[in-house]
């Protein structure tokens, strides 16, 4: 395929929205593996795998956005700067049939707006093939405004536990240990099932003060050690799903920043949860985790 370079390889695009969400939900929504799954398929009937991800300096993604009929597009990206709630840039390439199709430098800066928010994204094209420039302007317009509703209904939770990495992880990925301070202050954990790996699943019930029991099934997808666990909150076995969620840890030097994120699965879950106090009862159970390694 001949292309004119001079006047078709290069665009520089740019996508900006404002959004009903804190500049720290945004950036976790635009970042964290579990959300970027959730809006990254850019219309109906398009769906995106992702194969590998892992959202730090030095990581890298790899996803396939399928089409029925249609040969799978492969996307490697790359992070090459990330600055918590202000700036990422990372770099992709899109291939086709094992043919690259075009390269991209993609920075997306992070503006706080009072309890808004505002992201801008501008992308450096460098294009292989025909009509990459038009796909890309349609792709990353949708994503960009997938992405706000995203944030929109994200709730995200974080706690610095003095305790290493290894401390908090082993905690938390214990089968005998996780049922005893998972849930708010007061609620106890009894479980069916348990199977603490990537594809395993923790089928129990939470029971609270009162002796009111919320049935509860988490099905766990990515793990990566020390770093990452990705799953998702139904309610009840095999019931509607509640929100796509996600735990990382990051190493402070002896102690752990732990954040705690989840995606609803529509607005209104969002309302709800809020209006019950689901923040303030998430950060009493990243308490009881504290407290049960001693480390509060």
């Amino acid at each position: 395929m001949s292309l004119d370079l001079a006047a078709d390889r290069f665009a520089t695009l740019t996508f900006e929205r404002k959004v009903a969400a804190p500049c720290a939900t945004l950036f976790a929504a635009w970042t964290a593996p579990a959300a970027r799954a959730v809006w990254a398929p850019p219309a109906p009937g398009v769906t995106v795998e992702f194969l590998e991800a892992d959202s730090r300096v030095g990581g890298r993604e790899v996803s396939l956005c399928k089409v029925a009929g249609e040969p799978d597009i492969r996307v490697e990206a790359g992070w090459l700067e990330i600055q918590p709630n202000q700036v990422s840039v990372n770099y992709e390439v899109v291939s086709r049939e094992a043919v690259v199709q075009s390269a991209a430098l993609v920075t997306a800066g992070f503006v706080a707006e009072g309890e808004e928010s505002r992201i801008s994204v501008t992308v450096q094209l460098s294009s292989l093939a025909a009509d990459m420039e038009q796909g890309y302007r349609q792709g990353f317009d949708a994503g960009v405004t997938n992405l706000a509703g995203v944030a929109e209904r994200t709730m995200v939770l974080e706690r610095v536990i003095r305790a290493p990495v290894a401390t908090v992880w082993g905690a938390w990925m214990n089968a005998e240990s996780l049922p005893k301070w998972w849930g708010p202050d007061g609620f106890s954990c009894r479980t069916s099932r348990i199977d603490l790996r990537e594809g395993g699943e923790w089928v129990f019930d939470m029971i609270g003060p009162d002796g009111t029991v919320f049935p509860n099934h988490h099905r766990y997808g990515r793990v990566i050690p020390e770093a990452r666990i990705e799953y998702a909150l139904l309610w009840g076995e095999n019931g509607p799903k509640h929100a796509d969620a996600w735990a990382a840890f990051d190493d402070l030097g002896g102690a752990t920043k732990v954040t705690l994120g989840m995606v609803m699965s529509t607005r209104e879950e969002w309302q709800n949860a809020k209006g019950f106090g689901a923040e303030k009862l998430g950060l009493q159970t990243l308490g009881k985790l504290a407290r049960i390694i001693g480390a509060e």
